[in-house]
């Protein structure tokens, strides 16, 4: 009886933490971070009618089916989060094609392998991180270094303007994390990333064409194009698993300059499975070397101890929220498909607009407020000058490596 009700509760954790990470997924602006932080604020409440176990895992679930539905806003709306920024580059131009959801599948099949991929580095995690983890650490910022050099060397548009760029993003990247604001990265890469394509999109009176909707066996890509970007995940991500300092936006950089420049559907897979991977491994790396390297693993390790036990119960719900949440994306992705050509994509780019600046006074205050506007302008820059967007991601390279020099 007692067995029954541990496991009815798990189940029910499971199920709401797939429910509420939708709504983060969807909703502009509401990072997981953010309700891992709620959560555990709530936490001694919670914990007197749940288990610390059935708390961890509504934050594991929640996490997943984050990673697989906030690429929906990013390339539907042009609204990203700290980790999806990087899908808007090539998912707007698919939206202005008709091909919006073919751009989220594309995601989805990075996301939907992702898992396995987890399920082969865990073990290397658990067995080998703790014996490798002081060695790599001390390689990192070499890495980091030559990651900008290969981004600014292959800049086909101007050298000058990717390297001011970078700089420019990198010394408000410096400049943001220094100041005394509340997730400090939503002003940051919502006016890098966000504002100022909704911005241009808006000057351009932009208008979104009626969206092809495919069934999943004509949203083909070559296996040789799936192999190439799912190789550039299992290059980058697990660095960027146990790393500090380290994001998905940066293991996508690494990976997409090591094995070679990609192509949109390429690229799109590689985000897809990196955030996946990212997030899933960052408890297993919780685990192994006691380090949190996600809001939500920081959470984790605020609520409990981790055992092998509970870390195979996380890692099977990892697999069972990835499931669910690659079929509810799907249907999600489809109703934004149906619907989006139907408004007037200016004022919705507006609306959106105005809703991320509120979002933003209300989670990081006057100081975000600021930092929204300086990065606008920054990102508006990248814009007009028409090199790379990638070089906006100075942002977070330029204080990492700092990080490890100094």
């Amino acid at each position: 009886m007692i067995l029954d009700y541990m496991l009815l509760e798990l189940i029910l954790a499971i199920v709401i933490g797939i429910l509420i990470g939708i709504v983060t997924g969807i909703t502009p602006g509401i990072h997981i971070n953010l309700v891992a932080a709620i959560a555990l604020g709530f936490s001694g409440i919670i914990l007197i009618h749940f288990t610390p176990l059935a708390l961890v895992l509504f934050l594991v679930s929640l996490s997943i089916t984050h990673t697989f539905v906030d690429y929906v806003p990013s390339i539907f709306l042009g609204a990203p989060d700290d980790d999806n920024f990087l899908s808007i580059l090539p998912g707007h131009e698919m939206l202005t094609q008709g091909k919006a959801y073919h751009a989220v599948v594309y995601t989805l099949y990075g996301s939907a392998v992702a898992l396995l991929i987890i399920l082969i580095f865990s073990p290397l995690f658990f067995f080998f991180l703790p014996k490798i983890y002081p060695y790599a650490e001390r390689i990192m910022p070499f890495i980091l270094i030559l990651a900008v050099i290969f981004l600014i060397y292959f800049e086909k548009t101007s050298r000058p303007w990717a390297l001011l760029i970078f700089l420019l993003s990198g010394i408000l990247g410096l400049a943001t994390i220094n100041l005394p604001v509340k997730e400090t990265l939503l002003p940051l890469f919502t006016g890098l990333f966000g504002i100022s394509s909704l911005i241009t999109s808006i000057t351009k009176k932009q208008k979104i064409p009626k969206q092809t909707i495919s069934k999943l066996k004509n949203i083909r890509i070559k296996f040789s194009q799936f192999l190439k970007a799912i190789s550039a995940s299992m290059l980058a991500s697990p660095l960027c698993s146990f790393l500090p300092g380290m994001g998905s936006g940066q293991a996508a950089v690494i990976g997409s300059e090591v094995v070679g420049e990609l192509n949109r559907k390429e690229f799109l897979v590689l985000l897809g499975s990196i955030s996946t991977i990212v997030t899933g491994l960052s408890f297993i790396t919780l685990y192994s070397i006691g380090k949190a390297r996600t809001g939500v693993a920081a959470a984790v390790q605020e609520i409990t101890i981790l055992t092998i036990p509970e870390l195979a119960i996380i890692t099977l719900t990892i697999i069972i929220s990835g499931i669910f949440s690659f079929f509810l994306t799907l249907y999600i992705s489809r109703l934004f498909a149906k619907f989006i050509s139907k408004i007037n994509y200016s004022k919705l780019s507006l609306g959106i607009l105005s809703f991320l600046v509120i979002i933003t006074l209300v989670i990081s205050g006057w100081l975000g407020l600021l930092i929204l506007g300086v990065s606008t302008l920054v990102g508006l820059l990248c814009i007009y000058t028409g090199v790379r967007r990638t070089h906006l991601l100075g942002s977070l390279i330029l204080p990492a490596i700092l990080l490890y020099l100094l």
